[in-house]
């Protein structure tokens, strides 16, 4: 392309401008090769004549395309030039309030000197897990791209952080920090990230100082070293420091201050714990008042102090070190007061005895005050012969003095580094890192020093790296779009570097010059001017011989020499260094201690007597390893540091500063192009330009460019070859684009080229739009002028022809009307006569009609009155007669009713009696064994134990003995003595770390108990707060007028209830933290105890239980304690269900830690006895012999029982078989009463029998513990033969010895049973009197208000009194009828049972059949009185829970009853009801809710599996509730489901546990879907193209390049609309399936619509690429394809599309008008749901997708904010995607019988029976 092409009419253009830097024109006239002069305009309309020549100016920068403007990243720009960077950066940061910005791989952050609310968490979490390009750009995108490359790659990242003070380079380190501890928290709870992060405040305090351009300057830099382990969470840090800026410490210049941690000081004197410290204010200190402004507006130094001290806490620098920092730092400032007073000569000079800083100064540092003021102006001189001390003058002292104090701070400020390094050391080891590098700019003052030097030096080396690093990046994009290149030529400034670090370079010769006795700053000026002269990069100032100028990559800076040779040198007087040495405090001497310099010293003081000359050569050494130069040093420090980051993948920040006045958001462009040049940007920009800077994909430029193709192009199928030929079509030259495999890459300028014939075509296609319709407007308006011209005419004509006729209409119409007034007048008049006349008849007549009416009107009131009276009369009488006749019945009934007792009670006592034989008989004998065998065990148990300690006891003891044998035999006696000693000291002290361990264990425990029971009273007012607001809440609702709108009470009402239940969720949810959080403290306590011997830890009790996160309600634990009931009275059944659980586990958790106290006392005391008891053997032997008695007793005990079990037994079979023999005829019912009768004999029978059974076991023991201790007795006397009389005898004596006390316990076992029942019948006698007083008392209470009546109201009352007393009895009998009938009907069916059962064992024993066999006859016998009850043995619990929860597929149940796993459970829990098995009901749910616990566990991310869980446990809370017997749950059910309510017990605690399990179900689901969902939402409702080709295309730049995404995967995937709506269409199929209630379903797509809002909105506020209008027409068909989908599936009811209304007002936001004030206020209007702040960020990031559409200006953005600033909302950018909407579970009972479930064979629950 020519240059006549590029520079004719209308093209605009970039000139420069002294004030501006460049200005923008307009060409007026074509410009032809060979022109001179360029004409302009100006945007003020002014005309220029721009010259033009070799030797005047060469031709301007064009500009880019408006559409091209405001781009994120610089390197999209067509045209790529330091006009349209700067042009492009201004308009960001001005117009858009946009401080970020990409070029290439930097990103741009202009300082806004304001505080953004745009790195909140929200922020956060939308840049992680995001590419790179995808959102705007942000620190956290470049942080996020840095993770995710470590992650990918597995390799370690860096972030370089650079710019000027004041540019916000510390800023946005701290918050990539924040970042990766957000994104990357530990895995454990060590809070490393925290402590990073802690990190800042104290290198803030200590690093940082206040300058003319930065209030928080960072004057050294760091590198930060984040490290990672395997699965990328923080384990810890490492940092590293460059070029502390001592000289600060020291010297301020004007309106600038020292390090901020003097002023915190200074500014927390008046603290008692810094009272030692004696400071005052900060003026009163040199070191800090030189600047002469101590204070920094708006930060409060006392308060900085106060973070810091948290900081250095947190690290872990104890408060001791913190003293004694804050000691070395006072210590500082009194140095800098000490006053050095010039003697007469001026050669020396002295300091006063009673200088006071001087005095503080020592004391603070432990050092000796004489030594100090006689070195401070003394020096020692070492010399070949001889070692002698020199006076100083007073300006060397004062040099000294400041040299010393800048010392000081420098290896304080080492010291505290290396701590925080140590406190984020990590043992674990690190698998990658990511580096943070927070380092100065490049600067360049008026004056410069070896401050500056160093700074530039240090951008050199990183401008190389950042310049072969874009360079590679570039050749590698090339490779891998396979198009050919040629080496780019790029700025080198590796002869720079090698002047200052080369050999003989700058450095070199400084530490040359350094090391000369008497160098000086000018002899090393005249060393670099005689060797460099001749070098391209270095220069000799004209007028100067003491500076030189140094050519940097950025500008020429001179550097003035003075100086030099001392700052490098940094030299400290040794002699001072040696008392600080010797510092009585351990801080200070280990501040200026190395290894290196321990030896040495005490060499030196041993031969210094002897001869002089040993002296030489340690000082030397040391003094050599001292005086390592402050340039080596950095420099070696820099190479460390550019081979880490060589070794990394770098990402690059560069901080800009706007203005030098700290003013927001005002923008300085020569200040601006300044820093621009110097951080590289530009350098990256020509390295763009000098390439193929613009690349579009194949399919993005067809879209934007098939304008210009010709319709034979448009048919060919193949794209990228559509692209070639209309390419090769338009660019003649081939060098300046290139193919590659999926991009074609641009020279600069070809796309602005392209985008001018799009525009040319675009043009001529409206000019000839144009020039159509305004001759078809011309048309249109000729032919309307005809047409009216022609209808004036006709209207004119016919105008003339009715004023004539009118004229004649008017004549006659004269005469008409005198006729008809004439007539008119007359005719009233005669109409009023006669209105008059009948006006006085009708009034006449009324009056009399009226008095007759009135007359009527009284007979007919009296009529009334006799009527009505002749009525009270005879329905008072007939009232006494009907009073009369019911007294008579009731009294009649009565005596019906009390014979009918009586008859009652007397059949109640003989069922009840045979229910207590038949019952209670089998349990005893169950009892008696069990407590057999238990004793059995437990004395077994105790045998082995004992038997194996008193082994290992005298093992050890044997084996101690010998050792003191040979001890003694080796040793003396006095060693003997001391090593016993020794070892005593040595048991002592073990034991005494055994106590306080133990100790130290209690009070863990103690403070853990009392954290937890803090916290139940926080939930237990928070919860009684909610009951009381709920009280509140239903009395308003009660109290309230009916005069208010419904509507708005209904709204008002409905927000407070969601509010309430909110809060309650919110609680549940802080419960099952809280819980989680109670089991891991348990098992960190476990892990932590030790114990001897085997102790039974959580891990060995019950799966079901103490895996349990729920609250199960135990009854023993809430029967055995009295507090625990007390408190459940006291906080109300509600609440108690929600917080009992919480007390229980914490009661039982104390009385646990109590016996483990106790039982590790008791251990340790036999463990003390047994020691000292070694030796007592008889002892022993008796405590066996008395076990082995226990033993032999309790084994006949047991014999006996079990041949008494045989017997009963025995008798129960003959009795089965004689109730079968007699209920085999056909006279069922007098043989049923028979066979009745004979049962009830014989357990008459059996329980005398069992009686006198007893009895018998009471004289057995006695005889048994005789007969045992008899033989003992023998076998211990007597070992060998023994006597018959003896034998004979010893029985007798025995017998009377051990009966006495046998005898005694059960007569007081007796007598405390008759006590108990005593105190019984005592009580109940009690109760009885206070019945009897409370009925004198209203009997009382009746006799006076008789006294008071009327005799007639007398017999009312008491008539009445009489009918309730009566009625209450008759309920009473009716309900005392109904419990006999049903006791009836239970032994009834018991005996049914019984005979049933019989018959089944006549039948086995008949046929000879398998048991199972005869168990299904039984079920098809009992399938015709099904009650809708499934029965199960206790051992078969667990294979009920694993059949039908742990193991269920949800597809295994697909083809039957929704829900049919919650009607098995509710069925297995009625049958546990109706046996009155409280046990059962309890161990079933408690297991249940564990069992649903731990499946949801492990398929967390499973939406099927959560969504039929929920399903299921809302289903059995709505049983629970349907048949719970609550008369509120039972309207809709029918009779037979009535039948089947609960009968025994209340399953509200249950119910409650179960609505908390539901809610915890459905957050659960809800964030599966939204998991899955997240990945999709962007691209479907925001990228994708639902609507073809509407959507533009721009150039992308630099961004979502292969680095930014996974190149193995092939990038992220595409999710379209359809695909989104088939995700919630599978969600929908799913919950339906499963038979979930349709108001939860409704709920979920609530809470998801509300999720794909939040996330959809957000992005569309982070994202300037797709805020246009054709991105908004997108959107709203997108809504409006889900809001379809939501009435296809009747869902448009559940408040889904509310949700959606922030979305959908954007969308309309983007499409609607931005240009008038009534554009402005439909806006205001319109976006009710949306917050301003986002408003004005959519108007911000609103980008027109072709000229033809302007821009939104600044002047309507403010025109909004003025229009808006009164309307309340919150301040928040971005939405909440983490909230969620309360939920509720409407009650929905389910019309499905009980009875007809069918329970298919695949479930295998073949040991369920239904019954």
């Amino acid at each position: 392309m020519s240059v006549t092409e590029l520079y004719s009419r209308y093209t605009r253009v970039w000139i420069p401008d002294p004030e501006e830097v460049w200005k923008a024109a307009e060409i007026i006239k074509d410009f032809k090769e060979g022109d001179t002069v360029l004409h302009l305009k100006l945007e003020d309309e002014s005309t220029l004549e721009y010259s033009i020549g070799p030797k005047d100016n060469a031709l301007p920068f064009l500009r880019n395309p408006d559409i091209l403007v405001g781009e994120n990243d610089l390197t999209a720009l067509s045209y790529l030039h330091e006009p349209a960077v700067l042009h492009n950066l201004k308009v960001r940061f001005l117009e858009s309030n946009h401080i970020y910005t990409y070029c290439g791989i930097v990103l741009v952050a202009i300082n806004p000197y304001e505080q953004l609310q745009i790195y909140g968490e929200e922020v956060i979490n939308a840049y992680s897990g995001q590419n790179m390009g995808d959102m705007d750009p942000h620190i956290f995108a470049v942080a996020e791209e840095a993770y995710k490359q470590m992650a990918r790659d597995e390799k370690n990242q860096s972030i370089i952080v650079s710019g000027e003070s004041g540019a916000g380079k510390t800023v946005s380190a701290k918050y990539a920090m924040r970042f990766f501890a957000t994104v990357g928290g530990s895995a454990n709870d060590t809070s490393v990230e925290e402590k990073v992060l802690a990190s800042s405040p104290i290198m803030e305090a200590i690093g940082n100082a206040k300058t003319t351009r930065n209030d928080n300057s960072s004057r050294f830099g760091k590198y930060i070293q984040i490290g990672f382990d395997r699965i990328y969470h923080i384990i810890g840090a490492n940092m590293r420091t460059y070029l502390l800026e001592k000289s600060r410490v020291v010297f301020q210049a004007e309106e600038e201050r020292n390090y901020h941690i003097f002023y915190q000081l200074c500014a927390s004197s008046s603290l008692p714990e810094f009272k030692d410290l004696t400071l005052t204010s900060a003026e009163d200190f040199t070191y800090t008042s030189l600047g002469e402004n101590i204070f920094i507006e708006g930060v409060n130094d006392a308060e900085d102090l106060v973070k810091t001290r948290e900081a250095l806490t947190m690290l872990g620098v104890k408060e001791i070190h913190q003293v004694s920092i804050f000691k070395v730092i006072a210590s500082i400032l009194h140095l800098g007061n000490v006053g050095i007073v010039s003697e007469r000569d001026g050669e020396s000079c002295h300091i006063n005895r009673d200088d006071t800083h001087l005095h503080h100064f020592c004391r603070l540092l432990g050092i000796e005050q004489e030594q100090m003021e006689h070195w401070l102006c003394r020096r020692k001189l070492v010399t070949t012969a001889e070692t002698y001390v020199k006076n100083v003058s007073y300006a060397q002292a004062v040099n000294a003095r400041d040299a010393l104090a800048k010392h000081i701070y420098a290896h304080l400020f080492d010291w505290i580094v290396e701590h925080i390094n140590k406190a984020l050391h990590t043992s674990t080891k690190q698998h990658s890192f990511i580096g943070v590098l927070d380092i100065y700019g490049f600067e360049t003052f008026e004056i410069n020093s070896f401050e500056q030097f160093c700074i530039n030096y240090a951008n050199e080396k990183l401008q190389q790296q950042f310049n072969s690093h874009v360079f590679k990046l570039e050749q590698e994009e090339y490779m891998k779009e396979k198009i050919p290149w040629t080496l780019i030529d790029f700025y080198d400034n590796q002869p720079c570097i090698d002047l200052i670090e080369a050999k003989l370079g700058i450095l070199d010769l400084l530490d040359e010059e350094c090391k000369v006795p008497k160098g000086t700053d000018q002899n090393w000026a005249q060393k670099l001017y005689s060797q460099h002269s001749k070098s391209g990069h270095f220069e000799k100032p004209r007028m100067s011989n003491k500076s030189f100028i140094v050519v940097h990559f950025a500008d020429k800076v001179e550097y003035q020499c003075d100086g030099f040779l001392e700052k490098n040198r940094d030299t400290v007087y040794e002699e001072q260094i040696n008392i600080l040495k010797a510092s009585q405090f351990q801080l200070v001497a280990d501040l200026f201690h190395d290894g290196k310099d321990a030896g040495p010293p005490s060499a030196t003081s041993k031969t210094s007597k002897i001869n002089v000359r040993a002296a030489k050569p340690v000082p030397k050494g040391h003094n050599r390893e001292h005086r390592k130069t402050v340039g080596t040093q950095f420099r070696n420090s820099l190479h460390l540091l550019m081979e880490t980051l060589n070794a990394t993948t770098p990402h690059y920040v560069r901080c800009i500063k706007p203005n030098d006045f700290k003013e927001s958001f005002v923008f300085d462009s020569r200040r601006a192009v300044q820093q621009l040049r110097a951080c590289g940007v530009l350098e990256t920009i020509r390295i763009s330009a000098a390439g193929y800077p613009s690349r579009w994909t194949y399919p993005d430029f067809f879209s934007r460019y098939r304008v210009l193709m010709t319709k034979k192009d448009m048919t060919i199928g193949d794209k990228k070859q559509v692209c070639k030929n209309l390419l090769e079509t338009l660019i003649k030259d081939p060098d300046k684009f290139q193919f590659g495999k999926t991009k074609i890459f641009f020279r600069a300028g070809q796309v602005a080229y392209l985008e001018k014939l799009r525009a040319d075509k675009f043009r001529f296609a409206c000019i000839n739009i144009q020039k159509t319709v305004r001759g078809w407007l011309q048309r249109v308006r000729y032919r309307k002028i005809r047409k009216s011209a022609i209808t004036l005419q006709r209207y004119g004509r016919g105008y003339l022809a009715r004023r004539y006729a009118e004229m004649l209409r008017l004549t006659r119409a004269a005469l008409i009307c005198q006729k008809q007034y004439r007539m008119v007048r007359v005719r009233r008049e005669y109409l009023r006569t006669r209105r008059a006349v009948i006006t006085i008849q009708a009034f006449a007549r009324g009056m009399f009609i009226r008095r007759l009416y009135q007359e009527f009107l009284l007979h007919h009131k009296a009529m009334i009155i006799q009527k009505t009276v002749r009525g009270w009369l005879v329905r008072k009488k007939y009232l006494r007669a009907r009073y009369a006749a019911i007294v008579i019945q009731c009294f009649y009934r009565r005596v019906r009713a009390k014979r009918q007792l009586k008859q009652l009670k007397i059949e109640a006592r003989s069922a009840e009696h045979f229910k207590n034989l038949s019952v209670g008989m089998e349990n005893k004998i169950v009892q008696l064994q069990k407590k057999m065998d238990n004793k059995s065990k437990e004395y077994k148990t105790q045998n082995e134990q004992l038997v194996v300690t008193n082994t290992t006891l005298e093992s050890e003891v044997t084996k101690l003995q010998k050792e003191v044998e040979t001890l003694r035999s080796r040793q003396t006696p006095g060693t003997k003595v001391t090593s016993l000693q020794e070892e005593l000291e040595k048991l002592r002290a073990e034991l005494q770390e055994a106590n306080a361990q133990r100790k130290q264990i209690e009070e863990e425990f103690s403070n853990e108990k009392q954290g937890l029971q803090q916290r139940v009273e926080e939930l237990e007012k928070e919860n009684t707060l909610l009951k009381k607001e709920k009280e509140e809440m239903n009395r308003r609702i009660q109290t309230s007028n009916q005069g208010v709108d419904v509507s708005q009470k209904e709204i008002r009402l409905q927000v407070e209830l969601d509010e309430e239940r909110q809060r309650y969720q919110n609680l549940v949810k802080e419960f099952s933290r809280l819980e989680q959080r109670y089991e891991n403290l348990q098992e960190d306590m476990s892990s932590m105890k030790f114990h001897p011997g085997h102790r039974r830890n959580p891990s060995n009790q019950s799966s079901l239980g103490s895996d349990s996160n729920y609250p199960s309600i135990n009854m023993s634990e809430v029967g055995d304690t009295d507090d625990t009931i007390q408190q459940v009275e006291e906080m109300g059944i509600e609440k108690a269900a929600m917080d009992l659980s919480v007390f229980m586990k914490l009661q039982k958790r104390v009385r646990e830690l109590e016996q483990e106290r106790k039982r590790l006392q008791t251990s340790l005391e036999e463990v003390e006895e047994l020691s000292k008891q070694k030796g007592n053997e008889p002892k022993s032997s008796t405590s066996e012999d008395d076990i082995n008695a226990d033993l032999a007793y309790n084994s006949l005990k047991r014999q006996e029982l079990e041949t008494e079990n045989k017997k009963l037994k025995n008798d129960l079979n003959e009795l089965r078989k004689a109730v079968a023999d007699k209920a085999s005829d056909n006279n069922s019912s007098n043989e049923l009463q028979e066979g009745y009768n004979l049962l009830l004999n014989q357990l008459k029978a059996a329980n005398e029998e069992l009686d006198v059974r007893k009895e018998e076991v009471l004289m057995l023991k006695t005889q048994i513990v005789n007969s045992t201790r008899q033989s003992e007795n023998i076998n211990h006397i007597d070992s060998n033969d023994g006597s018959e009389l003896t034998n004979n005898k010893k029985p007798v004596d025995s017998e009377d010895a051990v009966d006495a006390p046998d005898l005694k316990k059960l007569l007081e076992a007796q007598l405390q049973t008759q006590s108990r029942q005593h105190k019984d019948e005592l009580e109940a006698l009690h109760t009885q009197i206070e019945l009897l007083k409370d009925n004198l008392e209203k009997k009382q209470e009746m006799l006076d208000h008789f006294s008071t009546l009327s005799p007639e109201a007398l017999v009312e009352f008491s008539v009445q009194q009489e009918i309730t007393r009566l009625t209450n009895e008759n309920l009473d009998l009716k309900e005392l009828v109904e419990k006999l009938e049903k006791n009836e009907k239970k032994l009834k069916k018991q005996l049914r049972i019984y005979m049933k059962k019989v018959q089944e064992l006549e039948v086995s024993h008949a046929t000879k059949s398998r048991p199972e066999l005869t168990r299904q006859v039984t079920v098809q016998r009992k399938e015709k009185d099904f009650e809708g009850m499934l029965e199960y043995y206790k051992e078969d619990e667990p294979l009920l829970v694993k059949s039908l929860i742990t193991d269920m597929k949800p597809n295994a149940v697909s083809a039957t009853v929704p829900c049919l796993p919650a009607y098995i459970l509710f069925m297995c829990i009625r049958h546990a009801d109706y046996i009155n098995d409280d046990q059962k009901v309890h161990s079933l749910l408690t297991s249940n809710i564990n069992a649903i616990k731990k499946v949801l566990k492990r398929n967390n991310d499973d939406f099927e599996m959560t969504s039929f869980w929920l399903a299921n446990a809302s289903r059995l809370l709505h049983c629970l509730k349907q048949y719970s017997g609550d008369e509120a749950f039972m309207t809709q059910n029918t009779a037979k489901q009535n039948e089947h309510c609960l009968k025994n017990f209340d399953l509200a605690e249950y119910r409650q546990v179960l609505s908390d399990l539901s809610i915890q179900i459905y957050q659960q689901l809800v964030r599966v879907a939204e998991g899955m969902m997240q990945p999709m939402i962007v691209s479907a409702m925001l990228e994708s193209e639902s609507i073809p080709s509407l959507a533009g295309v721009k150039p992308m730049g630099y961004r979502n390049r292969s680095s930014s995404l996974d190149c193995e995967s092939g990038g992220p995937v595409g999710y379209t609309l359809q695909a989104l709506i088939k995700q919630l269409g599978q969600f929908y199929t799913t919950m339906a399936d499963h038979g979930l209630d349709p108001e939860i379903i409704q709920q979920v797509f609530r809470q998801l619509f509300y999720s794909i809002n939040a996330v959809t909105l957000n992005n569309l506020l982070l994202r300037k690429d797709v805020c246009s209008w054709s991105t908004g027409m997108q959107l709203r068909y997108n809504i409006s394809q889900l809001e379809e989908w939501l009435r296809g599936k009747n869902l448009h009811q559940s408040g889904a599309v509310a949700t959606m209304e922030p979305v959908i007002q954007a969308a309309q936001l983007l499409q609607v008008k931005k240009k008038t004030s009534q554009d402005a206020e439909a806006i205001c209007s319109l976006c009710t749901a949306l917050s301003l702040q986002q408003i004005v960020k959519i108007l911000n990031l609103y980008t027109p997708l072709n000229e033809f559409e302007e821009r939104v200006t600044v002047s309507f953005i403010r025109d909004i904010q003025n229009r808006l600033q009164d309307r309340i909302e919150n301040n928040q950018l971005l939405v909440d995607t983490k909230y969620t909407f309360p939920v509720l579970f409407p009650y929905t009972p389910s019309a499905l019988s009980l009875e007809t479930v069918h329970i298919p064979a695949s479930l295998s629950l073949d040991f369920l029976t239904r019954v």
